[in-house]
């Protein structure tokens, strides 16, 4: 689980993790969950494009973890390029092809979890498709929310370290 936790964290941005409060200075990671939903969806002649969003409102993080793009059953041997609509660390918006299918020699193309913060726009720039574009919607979430039990043993231990200040070592007698 603190494995878990951890991968999390990664995922989280300086903002976020500026929210999570501590003790005595230390800083005490909030509780974090995480969770990852299967995603896709299928760009063809009629479907051209396909925008995955998430709610300006939400205070999660969002990645799009793409795994993998294949063409499907009606499939033409011709090109089909697949394009990614982002914003780079600029907030401008760029596109970037990703992918070129072709039945006949290379049908599918594995992204190894590439990974996108929404909003992102999926076009089928040339060809017909069905392309099929698969992977995981994950959601990090910082809960903070913290129970008066939680809040009173934080104040219990500020009181102990207050409490026990560090003495000097005693002297020995008699040994050199």
């Amino acid at each position: 689980m603190a494995a878990g936790a951890a991968a999390a964290l990664a995922f989280l941005s300086q903002e976020s993790r500026a929210r999570a409060g501590g003790i005595g200075g230390l800083r005490v990671p909030t509780p974090v969950t995480m969770d990852s939903f299967f995603f896709g969806c299928e760009l063809s002649g009629h479907t051209r494009s396909f925008t995955f969003k998430v709610e300006e409102e939400d205070d999660a993080e969002h990645v799009l973890a793409l795994t993998m793009l294949c063409l499907t059953e009606g499939a033409k041997d011709e090109c089909n390029v697949v394009e990614v609509v982002a914003r780079n660390h600029d907030h401008q918006e760029i596109a970037v092809p990703v992918a070129n299918l072709k039945l006949s020699c290379q049908p599918m193309l594995s992204l190894d979890d590439f990974q996108l913060q929404p909003p992102v726009t999926f076009r089928l720039k040339s060809g017909s498709g069905p392309v099929r574009i698969t992977g995981r919607h994950q959601i990090v979430t910082i809960s903070n929310d913290v129970s008066e039990e939680e809040s009173e043993e934080e104040g219990n231990e500020e009181e102990e370290a207050e409490l026990c200040p560090i003495l000097p070592a005693k002297k020995q007698g008699g040994r050199f």
